[in-house]
C-alpha cells in the first residue's frame, strides 16, 4: 500500500536526525501515562504530528486516550489518516497561527500535549504563541511533553555534548540513511502523491529549519506562558525530552 510504504520510509528517514528515536517515544509515553493515571477518557494533542508516528505509539500504549494529531502539511496528514486511521483524529492547522486551536475542535481541556522533533521549526514568536495557547488549553496539572533538538548554549560542555551526539550517530550508522530533502524529492516523483503535494507549503530542509533556541530560552518562554514548572526528564547530547506542567 502506498501510505504504508511512505510512512515506513519516513520512519527510516527520521532516524537520521533523532538518535534513539524509539527511546524518546517511550519516554514521552511514560510521562503521559503517569499524568493520565486515574483519568477517564483523557484527551491528548500531538503537535506537528507528521504521518502519525508518535500518535500511533501513544494510541498503542494508551488505548483509553483520545488523540488529536495536528500538522500543517496535507501530504503527511493524509499518510497518517490512511496508515494510522484508528490511532488519532488528524487535523490540519498551523501551530502558532491565529485561530489554530479552534481547528482542533476539542471537546474539553487537554490532559496532555506532546510533540517530537517539530517545535524547533517554529519562529520564536510562533512558539511563544503556541506555548500561550497550550497553557490555555491544558487543564491544571496537565503537561506539555516536547522531544526536540535544542541549540547548545555556547558553553564548552554543550559543545562536548554535540560531539558526543555526532559520534553516537556515526556508530549507529544514521548519517548513511536517507535525508529529509531526499524523502521529499522522492515523494514529489510519485504520481500517486501528486494531488497532495500541490497545495503543500514550501518545506525547509531539516538542517535549515531550526529556530536556534536553547533549552534555557524554551524554559523561559514556558514559564512566561503560564507553566509553573518545567524541566528535562531525558537527554542524549543536545536532544531533550522537556516536560512543562500547567
Amino acid at each position: 500500500m502506498t501510505a504504508g510504504r511512505w510512512v515506513a520510509r519516513w520512519e527510516r528517514q527520521q532516524q537520521r536526525y533523532a538518535i534513539d528515536r524509539e527511546e524518546r517515544f517511550t519516554v514521552i509515553a511514560d510521562v503521559v501515562e503517569h499524568v493520565l493515571a486515574g483519568r477517564d477518557r483523557p484527551l491528548v494533542a500531538d503537535l506537528g504530528c507528521g504521518p502519525g508516528s508518535l500518535a500511533a505509539r501513544l494510541a498503542g500504549r494508551l488505548p483509553y486516550a483520545t488523540v488529536v494529531a495536528v500538522d500543517s502539511d496535507p501530504l503527511l496528514l493524509e499518510l497518517g489518516r490512511a496508515h494510522h486511521a484508528d490511532a488519532a483524529r488528524f487535523v490540519r492547522a498551523t501551530l502558532g497561527a491565529d485561530g489554530w486551536t479552534a481547528a482542533l475542535e476539542l471537546p474539553g481541556p487537554l490532559d496532555a500535549a506532546v510533540s517530537a522533533t517539530a517545535l524547533h521549526c517554529l519562529s520564536e514568536g510562533a512558539l511563544r504563541r503556541t506555548y500561550e495557547d497550550l497553557a490555555a488549553l491544558l487543564r491544571p496539572g496537565g503537561v506539555l511533553v516536547n522531544s526536540d533538538m535544542l541549540r547548545p548554549d555556547g558553553s564548552r560542555t554543550a559543545r562536548i555534548a554535540q560531539h558526543v551526539g555526532r559520534r553516537r550517530a556515526e556508530r549507529q550508522g544514521t548519517p548513511d540513511r536517507e535525508d529529509w530533502d531526499s524523502w521529499w524529492a522522492a515523494a514529489a516523483r510519485d504520481p500517486e502523491l501528486a494531488g497532495l503535494l500541490a497545495p503543500r507549503p514550501v518545506q525547509q530542509s531539516a538542517a535549515g529549519g531550526h529556530n536556534g533556541l536553547t533549552l534555557r530560552r524554551h524554559l523561559a518562554l514556558l514559564r512566561a506562558a503560564g507553566f509553573h514548572d518545567a524541566g528535562t526528564v531525558w537527554q542524549c547530547s543536545t536532544d531533550f525530552v522537556l516536560v512543562a506542567v500547567r
